[in-house]
């Protein structure tokens, strides 16, 4: 990430714009706090840099090397999980994937605008657009189809690709310019300012102007995250780190001048990321349905018999012994035994699952990094 000069180019770029002296800056998803570091140097009288993984302590090191500890509070938690005891005028993050729909970043910063910026505060990113065209990339295509499509040992293996065409991917980084078959259309613009959703939805479509073959979408954004200064991963520009997103159809569609594609592409939040949606009907120019694909990424994933049992909601769960055993070192979580003590016990109750003290204080070690304080 820090490596691709346009991306950070163009962040610190924005910082320096933003950060003005005695500034209080809030970076979510500090990871190992460049940005943190940049606010600081650009005038920040103070900058809480927030971080759920471990990577923060290469921040609290870097903060060191530099002198600028004192004027860092680093917090290792999510952002949407604690509080701060002044309001930012500058909020940074960069958190965004392939797509800046992507795992809670979208909900992340819709939270710190709420309940961290200022009245007035620069938000960056401000805005960003994700755009879409339909492509013509038979390689990438077949690095999804061709395993499964041709015949192993005599064995048919077909029925896979119902599964590994609904899974999209960040694997279209080298798709170019000449490889978009429609004119890019805009699919969504989130303005981070005043988005109240989390969600994406919209429908695409495009009159085909020549014959090409379609394999399927290429999707990339624009960001802005200041007036003026932004970067983009479009086909054409420098490659970023990003990538780009590309979603299959299931087989190749043959185009003629005059067909209509048309998509309905939906990305909802559910749980802690996002499940995708793409369905497809192209029509030839006499109306006739040429191809109809529905599609989504919740496809894509195997789930047995079983386990949509445990999930329905009149299913009566009862712990196994995994659950059993964390039940065990939660209730002596008391903020009285120490691990050393709680890994004895487990140990003395559960013989058969840990031969030793050093496997019981592990097991014991891990429960207590996910839930103690």
């Amino acid at each position: 990430m820090i490596a691709d000069t346009v991306r950070t180019g163009a962040y610190l770029e924005a910082l320096r714009h933003a950060v003005k002296p005695g500034s209080v800056v809030v970076d979510i998803g500090a990871g190992p706090g460049i940005w943190s570091l940049a606010a600081c140097r650009f005038g920040a009288r103070k900058v809480y840099a927030i971080e759920p993984a471990e990577v923060i302590q290469v921040a609290r090191e870097l903060a060191a090397a530099n002198g600028l500890t004192e004027r860092i509070e680093f917090i290792q938690d999510l952002s949407t999980r604690i509080s701060l005891p002044e309001r930012a005028d500058v909020v940074v993050t960069a958190v965004q994937g392939v797509m800046p729909l992507f795992e809670q970043s979208v909900p992340s910063i819709l939270d710190a605008r709420r309940r961290f910026l200022t009245p007035g505060g620069i938000l960056i990113p401000q805005r960003e657009v994700i755009w879409a065209a339909v492509v013509d990339a038979p390689e990438l295509h077949k690095t999804f189809v061709s395993p499964w499509d041709e015949p192993l040992l005599d064995l048919d293996l077909r029925p896979a690709l119902r599964r590994v065409c609904n899974d999209w991917a960040n694997k279209a980084r080298n798709i170019g310019a000449d490889q978009l078959v429609t004119i890019p259309q805009r699919w969504a613009e989130l303005d981070y300012r005043t988005l109240e959703s989390v969600d994406g939805s919209g429908t695409l479509e495009w009159q085909v102007d020549h014959s090409a073959t379609g394999h399927g979408l290429c999707l990339w954004f624009d960001s802005e995250l200041i007036d003026g200064i932004g970067f983009s991963n479009a086909p054409g520009l420098p490659r970023l780190v990003f990538g780009r997103a590309f979603f299959p159809w299931p087989e190749a569609v043959a185009l003629a001048e005059g067909d209509v594609i048309s998509v309905c592409l939906q990305a909802k939040f559910t749980g802690s990321d996002y499940v995708w949606r793409w369905d497809t009907r192209v029509c030839a120019a006499g109306g006739a349905v040429k191809a109809e694909f529905g599609q989504s990424d919740a496809f894509a994933e195997p789930i047995s018999v079983e386990t949509l049992r445990r999930r329905r909601s009149d299913h009566v769960p009862r712990l196994a012994e995994d659950g059993l055993i964390d039940q065990f070192i939660l209730a002596r979580m008391d903020g009285e035994r120490s691990l050393d003590q709680i890994a004895h016990e487990l140990q003395a109750h559960f013989p058969a699952r840990f031969a030793d003290y050093y496997s019981a204080l592990t097991r014991a070690s891990e429960v207590s990094q996910r839930y103690s304080r």
